[in-house]
């Protein structure tokens, strides 16, 4: 997909890193958004070597998100992944970036991920065509 998105909001979960047998791994993790009256807790995900890139935070610390859209149909449903690309310091502009020592281009689903079947959405297909939403 050609467009990258950001988001700024507070960390609120950060959960454990999923292995899938083919050796696929993803970790997802929840930032808090003000909007208004009600906060929206948005979920996003890192795969791969991007899992580890979350462990610099704690629950409650400001955070800035890069990420893409991804989505895909599985068994005539429809799942939306937000994929994680790079995380830094909300304010440091280019200079504080957290997480910058790792590739912070954006990380696709390579056809080397786990099987449909071990992961359910769709993870680690990589679709033919970029339609975007």
């Amino acid at each position: 997909m050609g467009q990258n998105f950001e988001l700024e909001g507070t960390v609120k979960v950060i959960n454990e890193v999923q292995s899938f047998a083919s050796g696929f791994t993803k970790r997802e993790f929840v930032v808090e958004v003000e909007d208004g009256k009600f906060p929206q807790s948005i979920k996003f995900e890192c795969v791969k070597e991007k899992t580890a890139m979350i462990d610099e935070y704690q629950i409650g610390e400001p955070v800035k998100v890069f990420f893409d859209i991804r989505g895909n149909e599985y068994n005539g449903k429809y799942y939306v992944n937000l994929n994680a690309w790079k995380l830094e310091k909300p304010g440091a502009g280019g200079g504080g970036n957290r997480g910058s020592s790792r590739q912070s281009a954006p990380l696709g689903y390579a056809d080397d991920g786990p099987p449909l079947s071990e992961a359910p959405g769709g993870y680690g297909k990589e679709s033919d065509d970029d339609i975007p939403f």
